[in-house]
């Protein structure tokens, strides 16, 4: 067993390995960047190094960096999580050529499956069944159309160096294939240095399950049974589960065999996962979708269900242990469903939400596990991906780990950030959760993009005011200096009337209450409604019978309530000019319609575009979104440099009408 351990990642994974080394006595390494000097994973690391500027390919994906800091603190070992180094050979050759052992499989299977074209190759040789398309070496714009025209559409654009959804298109007619080409390139090539991209058939109606192995560098092979992860959005997993509801056992069976087979074709002496498809349509037929090599974000289902520390395996067979149970030992008991908590905003096409955490507080109760890199003292930066925290629930059976995770999400409070805890809390309550589960579940139940109740934004604002205002008079404003909120003949027997404008950073709402000391009212729909004030930061909304918490700090309130948060500027109606702002693009400015970025400027003060032409592109957590001219004319200015990191609502571009 090693003394020591340097981790090569950070955020959730890197917090989850300094759990299972300080618990094998393991010393740990953390390295960070400069953009997460302040992270967690650092202050529970035993020691820690910085080595880099914040973007990730000046650091984490920096392999001579991490050696470097390596050889600086005498680890034995370097652990890559997922993500970042950990499928690149070039740690694996640094690692070699060092001394120090790389916690993961050897170097061939890397290779082999790293590639998703590949690895195809070798599966069909293992006979494991794949989906139809093209994997060839001629990445000609040519070659890609006639394979396309060949395969039919719709059709499936991937990069070959990754996954996670990154370089990842659909793309239904070829007069569309070339944008999504360049779009896919890009982004592979800025997530895994490899343009490389490979075509597939787009099956209809698909369930994503995968099959997680384990072996050791004796020839010990077993496989610890599957996951499903059908629910998805933008082809990244947002809840997965083991085991895998409504799947016949022979079809269970075929996966196992598959995998064991591909595991036994390339000597698999790690954790590693291999992916399939299922075509629901057709009793769920299986292809081959990849192989990863390394721990998967979903380890943890498979954990709860089989008793084993998936991450301790991988430092034990590292150093050179074989496996101390055979397949006939395993067994799947129970069930575990994880959901993956976001700092993004479901209700705004899952635009990512940067900034300080205000506050942060994990549930503690019996059958919820919390696998977090973010705490109270954490920043979420643009530079890396928004996954923050895993809340997974166990139990005996499905319905009781499905109650204990939505209790999980519900308690689990992450303040100044906007989450992706409100959507998963709703799916997994749907009835549609209990059916069979495909990749087009969040396209079928909310085809024009998922959106928080009205009558819970209404109460949140509500509820806003009421704090602002309360919080005015705790802090004993004199009466002559809350006239801009408060008419002084108006309070009599503890009761006064405000008009305030609640803002939540895209629309202004005027709101007009009722406040005593106990709480307040307002009027929404023709009704007056009681908000009752139950401590000093917690509300009851009578109408709904549902609790908020509040967080006041000057203009700004912050909301929470059963996992959904969001963040008001509260004013007095006569200050809304100063206070209120437009912001979103016009026919004359071209805006951020999200944070990030700013990665690419398309155009030069003082050209002519036409609607419609790309003028800028955003990246935000390894995502590009490219803005288009709302009209035809002239660029007047380019008032951001490239590089910026800018906030939704940032002008970009300024353009004027031709001849102007």
């Amino acid at each position: 067993m090693f003394s020591s351990l340097l981790i090569a990642n950070r955020g959730e994974i890197a917090c989850r390995i300094i759990k299972t080394c300080r618990r094998l006595g393991i010393w740990t390494v953390a390295v960070y960047s400069e953009a997460d000097a302040q992270a967690r994973h650092v202050r529970e690391a035993d020691e820690a190094v910085c080595i880099g500027p914040a973007k990730a390919k000046d650091s984490y994906l920096n392999a001579q960096a991490v050696i470097e800091a390596a050889k600086k603190t005498g680890v034995q070992a370097i652990h890559p999580g997922y993500g970042f180094l950990s499928e690149r050979l070039d740690l694996i050759e640094a690692c070699d050529n060092a001394g120090i052992v790389f916690v993961g499989p050897h170097r061939n299977a890397i290779a082999a499956m790293g590639s998703k074209i590949e690895s195809k190759r070798i599966a069909r040789a293992a006979s494991v069944p794949c989906i139809p398309g093209y994997d060839g070496d001629d990445q000609s714009l040519e070659r890609l159309y006639g394979e396309a025209e060949r395969i039919g559409f719709p059709l499936l654009i991937k990069a070959s160096a990754g996954g996670g959804g990154k370089g990842m298109r659909r793309v239904d007619k070829l007069e569309d294939l070339q944008a999504h080409l360049v779009t896919a390139r890009a982004e592979a090539k800025a997530a895994f240095g490899d343009d490389k991209i490979l075509l597939e058939r787009y099956i209809v109606q698909p369930r994503h399950v995968e099959v997680q192995l384990l072996g050791d560098k004796h020839g010990g092979l077993v496989h610890l049974f599957e996951r499903e992860c059908s629910i998805q959005r933008n082809y990244q997993k947002l809840i997965e589960e083991a085991p895998a509801p409504h799947l016949h056992q022979d079809v269970k069976n075929r996966l196992f065999e598959a995998a064991l087979a591909l595991g036994r074709e390339i000597r698999y002496d790690s954790a590693g996962t291999v992916e399939f498809v299922l075509d629901a349509d057709h009793n769920d037929e299986p292809y081959f979708l990849e192989v990863n090599t390394r721990l998967q974000v979903e380890h943890p289902v498979t954990e709860l269900t089989t008793g084993l520390d998936l991450v301790e395996w991988q430092i034990r067979v590292a150093a050179g242990e074989p496996l101390a149970f055979g397949q006939s030992e395993l067994k799947q008991t129970g069930w575990a469903i994880e959901a993956r908590v976001n700092a993004e905003s479901p209700a705004d096409r899952f635009a990512p939400s940067f900034g300080p955490v205000l506050y942060y507080a994990e549930p503690n109760r019996q059958g919820v596990r919390i696998d977090s890199g973010i705490d109270a003292r954490s920043e979420i930066t643009p530079h890396y991906d928004s996954l923050v925290a895993k809340v997974i629930g166990f139990g005996s059976h499905r319905d009781v780990a499905q109650r204990r995770l939505v209790e999980g999400l519900e308690e689990l409070r992450i303040s100044g950030l906007q989450t992706t805890q409100p959507l998963l809390i709703e799916i997994l309550r749907s009835e549609a959760f209990k059916n069979v589960l495909t990749t087009n579940f969040l396209g079928k139940h909310w085809p024009d993009g998922w959106r928080h109740a009205e009558e819970l934004q209404q109460e949140a604002m509500a509820i806003a005011a009421a704090a602002w205002l309360h919080a005015r008079r705790a802090r004993g404003d004199r009466p002559m200096a809350t006239l801009t909120s408060w008419r002084t003949m108006a309070n009599v027997n503890g009761l006064g009337r405000s008009h305030v404008v609640v803002n939540d950073g895209t629309v202004a709402t005027p709101l007009s209450l009722r406040i005593s000391t106990e709480g307040a009212w307002w009027l929404s729909e023709g009704n007056e409604h009681e908000i009752r004030r139950i401590s000093e930061s917690a509300w009851l909304s009578q109408r709904s019978a549902q609790s908020f918490h509040t967080r006041t700090t000057g203009t700004n309130v912050e909301v929470w309530s059963g996992g959904w948060s969001c963040t008001f500027k509260v004013c007095s109606l006569v200050s809304v000019p100063a206070a209120v702002g437009a912001d979103g693009s016009s026919a004359d400015v071209i805006s951020a319609d999200l944070p990030g970025v700013l990665s690419q400027i398309l155009v030069s003060q003082g050209d002519t575009v036409l609607a419609g032409t790309p003028v800028a592109v955003l990246e935000a957590m390894k995502l590009f979104h490219t803005l288009h001219a709302p009209r035809d004319g002239v660029v007047r200015s380019l008032p951001i440099a490239l590089g910026a990191t800018v906030s939704k609502g940032t002008t970009l571009v300024e353009l004027e009408a031709e001849g102007k």
